[in-house]
């Protein structure tokens, strides 16, 4: 919990409160044994503090303001803590755990003690003119060494904590750090075909090739395939296949997680996505893909304040320095996107509609010889049709390609397990794979349809007494929607049983 400078000046307090046979261990003390330790002082030294003045108000504060017990008293007596203390404690933890530390370190008790505004301690760092904002500033960003006193050379940063004798150290290469290159990826053939969205693919070449506000934002829902859009471009340069403006382009995509980890304090994720921003305006041909953009509006603000990390972007953006790609959801777009309208306005929106079933089975087609190498199977095509169908029959929630591609993925991962690598994966597997995916019996995935529905009516009536023409108005909006006279985005029906 406490790191051992932390443990050495708890030590020195309850020794001083001891030796001044006081009754209370205050935070006075804990201040006092800081201007003792060797990193305390460096840190009050660096932040303007005097360590000889906050030591004479502290005596003096001590022969004043504390009393004394009686001397015939053991030297051992362990003083009690006071409710300030304590209160100061329980910040110091709390203040650990939100930075996502291992430890709590000599930096977490000077900011608890100044959170402690109503304590002498308190007053007297800030009459030394040492706030707790600059405290946190230099801990984060300064130059203070992990040593005590007596100890001149550097340790090793305790675990889940920066070391704090040495600066930060910005990365060599930020697109190395806080990108994945796409281009390279293909290279490689670590990315899937884009089959069709020629259309959609060729639109986004040409705002690309824009002079100004050149930036794309495919906006569809998920599972559509808006990542793969990215990837399937990045596959077009590779093979050659776009104009000559975007031959040799670098295409690279924002890692989220690598750019926000670790970010402890305010301005990290900043100077981090600014980094990205200024190595991308030095190559001439870069591309950044942004996936689920939405996620950069707002993020980095603070409560009241306006500054956020989209707004790094727009400079760069507005002045076509950089080209940037997003995506994101119609859900996303309208409730954050589309209300920064100064960021919105610099992208053109594309719209990625989710694929229809015969689209979604060319999709198929051209990724099963991927997935059949990967898990050492086969599909046969009649494996690929009921995938797609018993797809959108069992698993309206989700959406094509997507929902389609994850049971033939199971479905060869289930066949590769079962050891069963040299029989072709057919219907049956497939319906196997989406009973326990949509978690519905097995029969209700293989029973013939046209069986059940040809007696609906009859087997309704027999269950259901004395409401023949409701059964009837049922049974006929089934049988339309069945028959394909529905509409594809409406209820079979909208009944109201009275």
């Amino acid at each position: 919990m406490f790191n051992q400078d932390v443990q050495i000046v708890f030590t020195l307090a309850v020794r001083e409160a001891q030796r001044r046979q006081h009754e209370y261990l205050t935070t006075e003390h804990i201040l006092y044994a800081l201007l003792l330790e060797g990193v305390g002082q460096q840190i009050l030294t660096a932040c303007g503090g005097d360590i000889e003045g906050l030591k004479d108000l502290l005596e003096n504060f001590f022969d004043l303001h504390l009393e004394h017990l009686p001397e015939d008293l053991e030297d051992d007596e362990v003083p009690r803590q006071t409710l300030a203390l304590q209160r100061m404690l329980q910040r110091t933890v709390l203040h650990m755990q939100a930075s996502n530390q291992g430890e709590v370190g000599i930096g977490d008790l000077l900011a608890a003690i100044l959170e402690e505004e109503n304590s002498h301690a308190c007053f007297f760092l800030q009459s030394q003119g040492i706030e707790r904002v600059d405290l946190l500033d230099h801990i984060s960003h300064g130059t203070v060494t992990g040593g005590g006193a007596d100890e001149p050379e550097e340790r090793p940063a305790e675990p889940g904590q920066r070391e704090r004798g040495k600066p930060k150290q910005k990365p060599a290469d930020p697109l190395k750090s806080f990108t994945v290159d796409l281009i390279a990826r293909a290279r490689k053939g670590k990315i899937d075909p884009l089959i069709g969205r020629d259309a959609e693919l060729e639109r986004t070449i040409l705002i690309l090739c824009r002079r100004r506000k050149n930036n794309p934002i495919f906006v569809g829902e998920p599972g559509v395939g808006k990542t793969a859009m990215a990837e399937g471009l990045a596959l077009r340069v590779v093979e050659g296949k776009v104009p000559d403006l975007l031959k040799n382009s670098e295409l690279f995509t924002l890692d989220m997680g690598a750019l926000l980890a670790g970010a402890k304090f305010r301005g990290d994720f900043e100077e981090r996505l600014k980094s990205v921003v200024v190595a991308l305006q030095k190559r001439e041909r870069a591309i950044l893909f942004i996936d689920e953009i939405h996620t950069i509006v707002g993020a980095g603000a603070t409560s009241g304040g306006s500054l956020d990390a989209s707004n790094i972007l727009k400079p760069a953006l507005s002045s076509g320095e950089i080209r940037c790609i997003g995506s994101t959801t119609y859900e996303e777009y309208r409730n954050l996107f589309d209300k920064d309208r100064a960021l919105s306005r610099r992208f053109q929106k594309i719209d990625l509609h989710e694929p229809s079933s015969d689209e979604a089975l060319q999709i198929l087609q051209g990724l099963s010889p991927r997935y059949a190498q990967h898990h050492e199977v086969s599909y046969r095509a009649e494996a690929l049709e009921a995938a797609v169908q018993l797809a959108v029959k069992h698993l309206p929630q989700r959406h094509l390609p997507d929902k389609a591609i994850d049971i033939i993925d199971e479905a060869g991962a289930q066949q590769r397990l079962d050891g069963q690598l040299s029989r072709p994966i057919g219907i049956a597997e497939i319906e196997r794979v989406v009973a326990r995916m949509a978690r519905v019996p097995i029969r209700t995935v293989t029973g013939s349809d046209r069986q059940r529905l040809r007696y609906l009516e009859r087997d309704l009536k027999r269950v259901v007494f004395g409401q023949d023409p409701a059964i009837d108005n049922l049974v006929k909006s089934i049988h339309r929607s069945r028959a394909g006279l529905g509409h594809p985005d409406k209820p079979v029906g909208s009944l109201l049983f009275t």
